[in-house]
């Protein structure tokens, strides 16, 4: 008998958002493909995806509840039952609440599932029970602000367009392990003669697919994208006619601001070579369509927002906006095609509850007391390892008096220190509907199999929580598929015209957007606001990343086989990644008297960090490279890269500052 083929989507913190096909015998996924039929992801699967099966199925799986039965982080337990874990759940929440308040509980989840509805299934359940609201911005919120600060509500082009572009700037994006299904757009590009320069840190695998690439010193885009406006204005570049009839401000910024980044300047900023920033001005301003693809990496330093909103300006000076294969592409919006008050429900809040950076995890677990944080539910996060300060984080979690319960597949670094573990589904054994932040598709995916063992979604779990604490509202007595139906059912213009019919089949079908990257620009004024008079800064300026007294930039990159700390539990990807690497150039390693392969330590003031050495010449002097974040279970020391990363924050939107650190590194 043939398999039983289920069409699904593949979960993760990814723009691509793939259409996947499984193949199901006896309950069971025995295969994971790309959907040929995906209108942008084609078939194609990342490494991760591929044979997902292998993490559905992985003999790590959590198949029932289980109590902590040793000391915190030793990953000792017992199985108890559903009904035992919920009812201990309930019972310590109850003594917390009345001692402490209700805020004394936090939440903290982020993006482990992208599913509208099991992403956000603990919004009306924590609302509800007046817990403290978590600020939920470890990503880019700088890239989002950066974007609007300039360009406000306007949609961003579709990643299709790139096709007819004839100058492709890959800016902090390494697309080759975080957008892939872009690339094929940017080859289709390059064969009609476009050419593709990458701005990166070091090389990255998408330098391969790049004729030039452009590296820059951490955290100096801003002062390059800032170069690049000086020499348009100087090269008679600028497109006057858009900028009278579109643009608020660059009279100013070209009175007060271009006229301090001359190229000598920006060169001994960024050290990029002058001749190669004059190459780049040049190619922008004569291009007929060019476009920039920016990336999350460049947003997470100090002046995360403030390097986006001034890359965002770039095509405005040569009226790029609005031109077919033109504009800039930082992420697509898609919130407003669905009615997300129906899931979140902040009317069940009594009132506003206070809200905690989930950055700065652990600085709230050691020093916030009013009311301290007593309780914590961890649910598809992993915030022991991909938090912030991760020696902070673990002290807090190592706390006695601190009632941890994690939701999770497999027994992570966070699990491990949890008082009570409850097994979660992955995406394949539950309902839930999918939107892009980087297309513009949407798409329903069904259970493909039933749940593995004992383990329950994301909103089953919420359901039967809201149940054991007495809550009484209908909403939390519907299942997941009436809450997908329910958003489906609420119009939005975004959907107006939709294949409904190819929806409900579990097809991906393309929203309506109008005006992508052009005008009418939906800002306040109504024009592309190089001048923001809403913001403390009204014109983008250039301020200095943070850094640290450490001679080497720490650079987090992005793994082709890891994502943050996701596919740890497959034995196949940790063999091919090699080890947890430090990535050092051959000319910091002689200086250190290091050798590839040997182990060795970084350390800044933060803690310090085992890694094995790998010395590359794809990265420069003054960087180093560590890529993906593994559990400490893999480890070759008690650490990994976030016990070096820093919990301040970004200049706007509260965002993760992990690029802009810096370490020493020693032979271990």
């Amino acid at each position: 008998m043939s398999p039983r083929r289920v069409r699904s989507v593949c979960p993760y913190d990814c723009p691509d958002t793939c259409g996947l096909l499984v193949d199901v015998e006896d309950g069971r996924a025995v295969a994971v493909g790309g959907d040929p039929e995906h209108p942008y992801t084609r078939e194609l699967l990342c490494p991760k995806m591929n044979d997902y099966q292998r993490t559905v199925h992985n003999p790590r799986r959590l198949t029932t509840p289980l109590r902590r039965s040793g000391a915190k982080g030793e990953g000792t337990f017992v199985p108890v039952s559903w009904e035992e874990a919920l009812a201990e759940i309930a019972g310590r929440w109850r003594e917390i609440i009345a001692t402490w308040g209700a805020e004394a509980i936090l939440p903290y989840s982020y993006a482990g599932t992208m599913g509208l509805v099991q992403r956000n299934a603990g919004h009306p359940f924590f609302h509800r029970l007046g817990a403290s609201r978590l600020d939920r911005t470890i990503c880019a919120p700088a890239k989002d602000a950066g974007w609007q600060a300039v360009m406000g509500a306007t949609p961003a082009v579709a990643p299709e367009t790139v096709r007819d572009s004839d100058l492709v700037i890959l800016w902090g994006i390494n697309a080759a392990a975080t957008n892939i299904h872009f690339l094929p757009d940017v080859n289709a590009a390059r064969r009609r003669g476009a050419k593709v320069w990458l701005i990166e840190t070091y090389r990255t695998p998408t330098a391969n697919v790049a004729d030039r690439t452009m590296l820059v010193r951490p955290g100096n885009d801003g002062a390059l994208a800032r170069g690049i406006m000086h020499l348009l204005e100087r090269q008679g570049r600028l497109d006057q006619a858009f900028i009278d009839r579109h643009v608020q401000g660059f009279e100013e910024l070209s009175a007060a601001v271009l006229p301090g980044y001359p190229p000598e300047k920006v060169s001994a900023l960024t050290g990029v070579p002058e001749e190669a920033l004059r190459e780049l001005a040049a190619a922008f301003g004569a291009a007929r369509a060019p476009f920039i693809r920016v990336g999350s990496g460049i947003s997470r330093y100090g002046n995360g927002a403030m390097t986006v909103r001034t890359i965002a300006c770039l095509p405005a000076l040569v009226g790029a906006f609005g031109r077919p294969g033109a504009g800039c592409l930082c992420g697509t919006s898609t919130g407003a095609a669905f009615a997300m008050e129906a899931v979140l429900r902040e009317d069940f809040m009594a009132r506003p509850t206070r809200v905690i950076n989930m950055n700065r995890l652990g600085e709230a677990l050691a020093a916030i007391d009013d009311p301290p944080v007593k309780a914590l539910y961890v649910y598809h996060s992993n915030p022991a390892a991909v938090a912030p300060d991760q020696n902070a984080v673990l002290a807090g979690l190592a706390r006695e008096d601190l009632f941890t319960v994690v939701h999770e597949r497999f027994l992570t670094d966070t699990a491990r220190y949890a008082d009570i573990v409850l097994p979660a589904t992955t995406s394949l054994e539950h309902d839930d509907l999918y939107r892009s932040y980087g297309t513009y598709y949407i798409q329903r995916a069904r259970p493909a199999i039933p749940p593995v063992g004992e383990s329950r979604s994301n909103w089953r779990t919420f359901a039967a929580l809201a149940e054991v604490m007495g809550f009484d509202e209908p909403f939390f007595r519907q299942s997941a598929e009436d809450l997908v139906d329910r958003l489906l059912a609420r119009s939005a213009p975004l959907r107006e015209g939709i294949d409904t019919r190819a929806l409900a089949e579990g097809r991906a079908v393309e929203l309506a957007v109008a005006n992508a990257g052009g005008p009418p620009f939906l800002t306040p004024s109504g024009k592309i606001e190089i001048r923001n008079p809403r913001l403390e800064e009204p014109l983008p300026d250039f301020r200095p990343p943070h850094g640290g007294a450490y001679p080497l930039r720490l650079l987090t990159g992005a793994s082709r086989r890891l994502l943050n700390s996701s596919f740890c539990e497959r034995d196949e990807l940790r063999s091919i990644e090699g080890g947890m690497l430090l990535k050092l150039g051959p000319e910091e390693a002689a200086a250190r008297d290091l050798v590839d392969g040997q182990p060795v330590i970084a350390w800044n003031d933060l803690g310090e960090v085992r890694f094995i050495l790998r010395i590359s010449d794809r990265v420069p002097a003054g960087a180093a490279v560590a890529e993906g974040v593994w559990w400490l279970e893999f480890a070759p020391g008690t650490r990994t890269v976030n016990a070096l990363t820093s919990q301040r924050l970004t200049d706007l939107g509260g965002g993760s500052t992990f690029y802009d650190n810096t370490v020493e590194v020693k032979g271990a």
